[in-house]
């Protein structure tokens, strides 16, 4: 009798639009980026099948898609796995971020309308409530559609592509600091300066906001290689 393997905490597929191969991508990729399947988890075709009732091309055509986004590792003839965290990978993935962001806010100060600076201060307000309640991954929702949103102002679709791209194990990594409250409030902060500075067309600083933000993720990220030594590879 084989022995019974623990469901994955996937979501339900049946919620979602779109083909069943991108149904499945979806709900296996937002359980990977939010931690739910951790680095070095083991994912089974067969139990996946199973658990959300489909077949093995679906399946098959969505883990194919995680490894090209470097969200698992597929090894023929052996086990499929969520990627483990590459410091050099997340450090190269935080200067491309880096440059990416500074050029678009220095932009946005430029162009920002009244109705985009509504967007952003709502956006703030929200942050401020659910980091009141202690909502940690709420709030990292938000700031993550507080970033979006400033890229997207640029008008450029592409390198708003392209961040997506970049900050995908970034985003992943982040979750590991969410029940850190303290820095929730100086994330509130420092994203209130940056709007600030848009609010006054002020380019200048808040390419300097923007870069004193981006500038304490990697310094936080850091010390969990070694704190959650089983989710990075050995260097």
């Amino acid at each position: 009798m084989t022995e019974e393997l623990e469901k994955l905490p996937l979501g339900d597929i049946e919620t979602l639009t779109g083909s069943l191969a991108q149904r499945v991508y979806a709900v296996l990729r937002e359980a990977i980026l939010h931690m739910r399947c951790p680095p070095g988890t083991v994912l089974r075709k067969g139990q996946i099948c199973e658990q959300l009732g489909v077949s093995r091309s679906p399946v098959a055509e969505a883990i194919a898609k995680l490894s090209a986004e470097g969200l698992v590792d597929v090894v023929p003839q052996s086990a499929t796995r969520v990627s483990r965290f590459s410091m050099s990978v997340i450090r190269e993935a935080t200067f491309l971020r880096e440059a990416l962001e500074l050029a678009a806010v220095e932009r946005v100060a430029q162009t920002i309308t009244e109705e985009q600076l509504v967007a952003l201060t709502r956006n703030l307000k929200l942050q401020r409530l659910l980091v009141e309640d202690g909502d940690h991954a709420g709030f990292f929702e938000a700031d993550e559609d507080f970033h979006n949103m400033i890229m997207a102002f640029t008008g450029y679709q592409g390198v708003t592509r392209t961040l997506a791209g970049v900050s995908l194990q970034l985003s992943r990594a982040r979750i590991l600091l969410l029940p850190s409250s303290d820095r929730a409030q100086e994330s509130l902060r420092e994203h209130e300066e940056v709007l600030e500075a848009l609010r006054r067309r002020d380019a200048e600083t808040a390419r300097s906001a923007m870069r004193f933000h981006l500038g304490q993720l990697i310094s936080r990220i850091e010390p969990l290689e070694h704190v959650h030594s089983d989710f990075f590879v050995a260097q």
